[in-house]
This record gives structure tokens, sequence and C-alpha cells, in this order.
């Protein structure tokens, strides 16, 4: 198994879920999280003065699935994810020694 880890712009979210359901996968978790990459932040006006914002607003996504699923989850997420503009966002694969699902205790791929 592996976690699939994605920060995106928030106005995809809803590409990346129905192309993540599409390939069959039936749950995932969200943040709202703010940080900074390579763009560091962005520039804002208010009130007619221009600053250097310091955290931008992003969603983080993680599903954790099997490993066949892996490369098509990574695929759709850059595909409805990108914009070609700066600040799209990262992807990161991680491997998940186990998962239990706490009310059945299943163990497993059976947990996920």
């Amino acid at each position: 198994m592996k976690k699939v880890e994605a920060i995106i712009k928030p106005f995809k979210l809803d590409d990346v879920k129905e192309g993540l359901s599409a390939l069959g996968i039936k749950g995932l978790t969200l943040t709202e999280v703010k940080g900074f990459g390579r763009q560091r932040g962005h520039r804002e006006v208010y009130r007619g003065a221009e600053y250097q914002g310091r955290l931008v607003s992003k969603i983080k996504l993680e599903v954790v699935m099997e490993d066949e699923l892996v490369s098509d989850a990574v695929r759709v997420i850059q595909e409805k994810a990108k914009t070609g503009q700066i600040g799209d966002g990262k992807i990161f694969i991680i491997p998940v020694e186990n998962a239990i699902r706490i009310r059945t205790g299943e163990t497993g791929k059976d947990a996920i």
C-alpha cells in the first residue's frame, strides 16, 4: 500500500476528486493548508499598496491505496490539477506498512 499526498490549488479540487472516483478510489482526506514554495508566496494589493503575501492557501489531499493504483492516481492528479502556472503543487508517494479499520479490526488492503 502507498499513501499519495497531493498539495493542489483549491479550485482544482472537484476535478481531482472526480478523476480519482473514476479510478475506483472510494475515500480520501482533505485538509486546508497554507504554505509557500519557490514562488515565496504571492503579491497582493491592499488599499492601493502592493505587498508580498507570505502564505498561499492550498488543499492537501491524502489517499491510501493499493500499489497497483498509484501510477494511475498520480497521472489523474497531475492531469486534473495542472494549470501550467507557478504553484500548481506537489505529489508525494509514501509507503504504508499497514492500515487498520477501527470499527471492524480489518487490516491491510481490506481496511482501505
